[in-house]
């Protein structure tokens, strides 16, 4: 069986990343930024409504928070 990416919305992707440890410092029109102190990594979230948030989107955060989400 091959490892999927979940299909999550912005709320589902900023629940986890706050529950790693995560906290707001800004918004920027539809664009939340999150930061980490511990690990000092910045992650950027689209906050479309409650649409689902492309898999490639996704995969980016990912990387740039250095998490996988589930």
């Amino acid at each position: 069986m091959s490892p999927r990416t979940p299909r999550l919305t912005a709320k589902q992707v900023i629940k986890q990343l706050k529950k790693a440890g995560f906290t707001d410092i800004g918004q920027t029109g539809s664009h939340l930024k999150l930061f980490n102190r511990e690990t000092r990594r910045t992650a950027i979230v689209p906050i479309h409504s409650s649409k689902i948030i492309p898999v490639g989107t996704l995969k980016a955060i990912e990387k740039q928070a250095d998490i996988k989400f589930v």
